[in-house]
This record gives C-alpha cells, structure tokens and sequence, in this order.
C-alpha cells in the first residue's frame, strides 16, 4: 500500500520545506532522507487542520505499529529532528521508517529500505494525533 493521499497541513507544509531547505541544494543532492522528505511533500495535499482525517499519520503523531516480520508491537512519535529521541519512542521524519509512515492511515502497511533489507510495518492504531485532538500548532 504505497500509494496513498499525504495530508498535510500548511503549517507542517512551511516547517518540513524549510528543513529540507536548510540542508541547502548540495546536502539535498547527496542527502537521500531529504530527497525522500521532499518527494513525499510534492505529492501531499495541503488541508486545513480540521480536515485531516484523524487515522491518518501526521507530525507529532504518536502510533502503534506491528513489525510484519516479528509481530513485536511498538509506539512512536513522529517528531521534527530536533525533537527526535529513540530512547522516548521519538523517531524523525528524516529518518527512513519516519519518511515512510507520514501520510499513512489505521491499517495500512508500510515499507522502507534499511541496510539489511526491506522492512515492513502495518499501522494497528494512530493513538494521538495533534489535528484530531485540536492541537493545531505543537
């Protein structure tokens, strides 16, 4: 289930675009997270907060997620990098299963390339999102 809509808001549309133009155009070359980032954000459709769906994976979402390939269950918390923090469950939008979750709903499956091979995730539950509970500036 790669193909999906990518809601965003145009306060996380400003925020992610300034961060991949902070790595400048030679870092965006060579960095692959960023390409990746901004590549996700060419295909988003910018919404007003009020209309994201609330399954769907946005910035500062916290979600439950079911590795397909153990069954180990695990919750995270998509954060900018500044705020990221793997030992409180903060992952990156720049880092590759970050990039890969943005945009993704309740029960869809999600997939990255990591060193030793593809990764496969499923979406059992968006726990917190910031839109649905009205917290539209975090």
């Amino acid at each position: 289930m790669n193909e999906r809509t990518l809601y965003i808001t145009e306060f996380d549309q400003k925020r992610l675009l300034k961060l991949i133009q902070s790595g400048g155009e030679a870092a965006l070359r060579s960095n692959v997270y960023l390409e990746s980032l901004a590549e996700e954000l060419a295909r988003g459709e910018i919404v007003d907060p009020a209309g994201v769906p609330p399954d769907v994976i946005t910035m500062n979402s916290r979600v439950l997620l079911v590795d397909l390939e153990t069954g180990e269950e695990m919750t995270f918390t998509l954060v900018f990098p500044e705020e990221a923090n793997l030992a409180e469950g903060k992952i990156s939008v720049l880092a590759p299963i970050g990039t890969a979750m943005l945009g993704h709903r309740a029960g869809h499956i999600f997939s990255w390339r990591a060193p030793d091979g593809e990764q496969r995730m499923q979406i059992k539950e968006v726990l917190y999102q910031p839109e649905a509970a009205g917290d539209y500036h975090l």
